[in-house]
């Protein structure tokens, strides 16, 4: 899966059994829908889809 990582200011292939399914909760009880990840430097990878396509991966819950 590709992600965006700001500190690199570049995409960057992730594989997919890295990748951890995870929800946020705002404000007004709305659900967010993500995967997160880990590049190789370390930074974090945040990327939110739509419900549908998140049911859809075979991934881990975070």
């Amino acid at each position: 899966m590709q992600f965006y990582n700001v500190k690199k200011r570049e995409k960057v292939d992730i594989a997919d059994s890295e990748i951890k399914k995870t929800t946020y909760t705002v404000r007004g009880g709305q659900v967010r829908y993500a995967v997160r990840a880990v590049d190789d430097d370390g930074t974090n990878l945040t990327k939110f889809m739509k419900k549908e396509d998140w049911d859809a991966l075979d991934a881990p819950t975070e």
